[in-house]
């Protein structure tokens, strides 16, 4: 630091000896375009004047560290030189470089969760976002909202897990208080176990509510659920199962197979979007309590057993041509 005062001085004084002439020169080289040729997004790191003038150097920001030390010690009363993530101009000049360490909003990186994934794969994707700080905090199934959320280089994962459970509590709350009366659904909580079986149902948004409706019927009726996503989050432990459901499967003893167990399973198996959250507290009005794929990547819906069983008929003749063909 003493090093660094002491070449300023030298250099302030230096200036000030070739009087006129060395401000006009001084002058020019602070509003004089840089060495960029296209812009540049970068990290200034901490570790104070020196480390920037460093790095900046290093980019190809600026041309020579000397000339960007006297700058900011000059303009010093202009502000503090931040770290963060910038992007700078393409032939950015001393005073523009020295502007966006001081005043330019660092960049906003995007973080998108997307709906009906589990507690461990929402960690993979925040583990691997580049920029983002600190330990992993461990939270809930389904108590972070999928969403997109803004962040900057250095911030922290506990921070954004911190605003993505305080938006599931904001949606949930605003939600909830436009339901619609009477529902099977006694708390919050049951409308976010419920929204993450339609999120894993169905990714139609157009079906949303269907689907949301036949479990409603469903449990106003105390029929099972029946849901196949909540026997494989069974399976696969609270994961995700890399392979076809199986009798066995089917026939588990287990809280969240809901072949075996009447009413709501006792936990999320995954997290539930704002649109999956509304649909099951807003559910469409039907006489449906049953659904089987239909082929296009939706569901047939059914009324009776019957009907619901022809349904399944035509799927499985569906997978069977496609089987077939797969062989050929």
């Amino acid at each position: 630091m003493r090093r660094l005062s002491s070449v300023l001085v030298i250099l302030l004084l230096l200036l000030a000896g070739l009087g006129a002439g060395g401000w006009w020169f001084a002058q020019r080289a602070y509003v004089a375009p840089g060495p960029l040729a296209e812009p540049t997004q970068m990290v200034v790191p901490r570790g104070g004047l020196t480390a920037i003038a460093g790095a900046l150097a290093e980019r190809g920001v600026i041309a020579d560290q000397r000339e960007f030390l006297v700058a900011a010690w000059a303009t010093r009363s202009q502000g503090a030189l931040r770290a963060a993530e910038f992007v700078f101009p393409a032939g950015a000049s001393l005073q523009e470089v020295l502007a966006v360490l001081r005043t330019a909003r660092p960049v906003q990186r995007r973080l998108t969760i997307p709906e009906g994934l589990t507690v461990g794969q929402i960690t993979a994707i925040l583990e691997r976002a580049e920029g983002l700080t600190g330990a992993m905090p461990r939270f809930d199934e389904g108590q972070i909202l999928p969403e997109t959320y803004a962040y900057q280089w250095g911030d922290s994962r506990a921070a954004v897990v911190r605003r993505a459970d305080q938006a599931m509590d904001a949606a949930l709350a605003e939600l909830w208080a436009a339901r619609q009366p009477n529902l099977p659904l006694v708390t919050p909580r049951q409308a976010v176990i419920l929204a993450s079986i339609v999120e894993r149902e169905t990714g139609k948004a157009e079906e949303r509510g269907k689907v949301a409706g036949v479990f409603i019927n469903r449990l106003r009726r105390g029929m099972p659920l029946q849901s196949d996503p909540t026997v494989a989050y069974a399976a696969a432990d609270g994961g995700v199962l890399d392979r076809p459901l199986t009798r066995a499967d089917l026939d588990r003893d287990h809280p969240f197979n809901t072949y075996r167990t009447r009413g709501l399973p006792p936990g999320p198996i995954a997290s539930p979007g704002r649109d999956a959250l509304r649909a099951v507290l807003n559910p469409e009005d039907t006489e449906f309590l049953y659904f089987v794929a239909d082929g296009s990547g939706g569901h047939a819906f059914a009324r009776t057993l019957d009907d619901h069983n022809r349904n399944v008929a035509r799927w499985r003749e569906i997978e069977r041509q496609r089987n077939a063909g797969g062989t050929r």
